[in-house]
């Protein structure tokens, strides 16, 4: 999330706040496309990370974008730590470990989310080159320990910081040491919601897998092929995993709501200050928990739209839907993961086959392979089949709902083609990983260097 919201709306009622979900709800010609990625700095000349503060740094990497686009900065006690565009088309958000992020605008097509993400890197390039700094497109920090990783001076990170060792033992790794790409999706109503979450939620371990990108810690392979998706499991049980009640065939907003409720806060922000509240529920909040310890202790919407940002399962409900299981990667993937999913969710057909592909997978069929798949990648198996095997089913009814939806191109060509990548993952029947082990242990001579040549944007 690139900057956390101030909306003083009063809460009055629970109904609220599933209320604030379902405004989400768009028709079909409104939909569109949100794209986030993430990628490490580092500076060329030893493949160190890039710090906060200094001449070549995070900040001037900020400044200098500040400069190039005309977007308004972030400002966190006094410090850039990242940039928004005024009427809402994008913003540039920093990672607890220095990744760097942009989350795009609301597009309409897969061509633009491409040229954006074209232009964004091309713009960073122009910032970044004189100063000697790079971007690895990785799932993980490949090289760096954690207290080599620096750490960006965010409030909201500093309550983070303190409170995950206490809930789970990968969090600060997760934090600093991580990368994805996200898209965010529309729906029309709350059964639309419905579907496209339970879809979503069964075949995000195939997304995962198809994305596995991960398998280096500190110099050395790790033992698996997604080391980021597998520290999600030991992060915080309370706000990540596979949601059961998602499941249900009457799954609604509220659904969603009671379980938020029910998830420890990270903070309130009042006036500017960001107010540690992990002792306490936003439901607890909203009975008058904080009476007397922050100023305000009353919720207000931007507190509740703030919370919603700090649950992290596997597909997450705001005003729209976010995917978030694929590791970071280069630049063809960045386009790929808003192909598999549009192609999936935005066409009704290409929905319909989708969900009956995947409809007799219980919530545990789910778990298991969402288990699996960090170590076993394409060879997991749910219901006696696949990844792999799945994988073919999956694209090719994305590949149908990219082409049915038929937005082409000044070339004439659809939007199908940004499946590629994905394509080629299914017919090797090897991950993205499994490719860097093998360059690992032949051409780069067991060296972890050359990825920073090889992944480089």
């Amino acid at each position: 999330m690139a900057r956390d919201t101030t909306d003083e709306t009063p809460i009055s009622s629970i109904e609220e706040l599933a209320a604030y979900l379902a405004s989400g709800c768009k028709p079909k010609d409104e939909w569109r496309i949100g794209t986030e990625h993430e990628k490490f700095p580092f500076f060329t000349e030893d493949n160190s990370p890039v710090p906060y503060e200094g001449e070549r740094s995070i900040r001037a990497l900020l400044e200098g974008m500040q400069e190039t686009l005309g977007w308004s900065p972030i400002m966190d006690e006094g410090r850039i730590i990242g940039l928004y565009e005024p009427t809402g088309m994008g913003a540039i958000s920093l990672e607890p470990g220095g990744q760097f992020e942009l989350s795009g605008a609301p597009l309409e097509t897969i061509h633009q989310t491409c040229r954006e993400s074209n232009a964004h890197l091309s713009q960073l390039s122009e910032i970044a080159d004189p100063l000697g700094i790079k971007f690895l497109g990785l799932g993980a920090s490949p090289k760096w320990t954690l207290d080599e990783t620096p750490r960006m001076p965010k409030s909201r990170y500093d309550i983070m910081r303190a409170y995950m060792p206490k809930v789970g033992n990968e969090g600060l790794d997760m934090m600093h040491r991580t990368s994805t790409i996200q898209v965010n999706l529309d729906f029309a109503s709350e059964a639309d919601m419905r579907r496209k979450m339970q879809v979503s939620y069964r075949l995000q371990p195939v997304a995962t897998a198809l994305f596995a990108n991960s398998p280096f810690t500190e110099g050395r392979p790790n033992g698996l092929l997604s080391w980021r998706a597998n520290i999600w499991r030991d992060t915080d049980p309370d706000r990540t995993g596979v949601l059961p009640f998602v499941f249900s065939e009457d799954f609604g907003f509220m659904d969603y709501v009671e379980w938020v409720l029910d998830v420890p806060m990270y903070f309130v922000l009042r006036e500017g200050r960001y107010h540690d509240c992990t002792h306490v529920t936003f439901r607890q909040f909203m009975d008058g928990a904080l009476e007397g310890e922050i100023p305000d202790p009353h919720p207000n919407m931007g507190d509740w739209t703030n919370h919603l940002s700090t649950v992290f399962p596997e597909v997450r409900l705001k005003k729209f839907i976010e995917m978030r299981g694929a590791d970071g990667g280069p630049w063809r993937r960045i386009c790929a993961l808003p192909a598999l999913w549009v192609g999936l969710l935005y066409d009704e057909t290409a929905l319909e086959a989708a969900d009956a592909l995947t409809r007799d997978w219980t919530c545990e069929d789910v778990v298991a392979l969402r288990d699996a798949v960090p170590r076993e990648g394409l060879k997991a198996t749910i219901r006696g089949r696949t990844v792999r095997e799945i994988g073919y089913d999956v694209l090719r009814i994305a590949r149908e709902g990219l082409k049915s939806r038929a937005k082409l191109n000044s070339e004439g060509f659809d939007e199908a083609h940004f499946l590629i990548p994905l394509e080629e993952i299914v017919a090797r029947g090897t991950t993205p990983a499994e490719q860097m082990i093998t360059e690992y242990h032949s051409v780069w001579a067991e060296s972890i260097e050359p990825v920073f040549l090889e992944y480089a944007y």
